[in-house]
């Protein structure tokens, strides 16, 4: 199963910055940090034995909204790069 961070990174390379892996890495951090904040949520629910259906909820939808998104950005980074 793909995750969201996988496919934001795949978005990342496609630019294929020279000398840009400091800033790409800039860029894609800020989009990891929901995903550990809601997983880790979602590890804690359980352990203490609350429902945790709502992390898992949202990691869905940010699954999804990567899942829609990413052939989009990816094509838009692919235009770009051939220019």
């Amino acid at each position: 199963m793909a995750r969201p961070g996988s496919l934001i990174g795949s978005a990342a390379l496609t630019l294929g910055l020279r000398g840009g892996g400091v800033l790409t890495s800039l860029l894609v951090l800020p989009l990891y940090i929901p995903v550990l904040i809601f997983g880790s949520g979602a590890v804690g629910a359980a352990a203490t034995s609350v429902s945790y259906s709502a992390y898992l909820l949202l990691l869905g939808a940010f699954l999804l909204f990567a899942i829609v998104l990413t052939p989009w950005l990816v094509g838009i980074a692919l235009r770009i790069s051939v220019e």
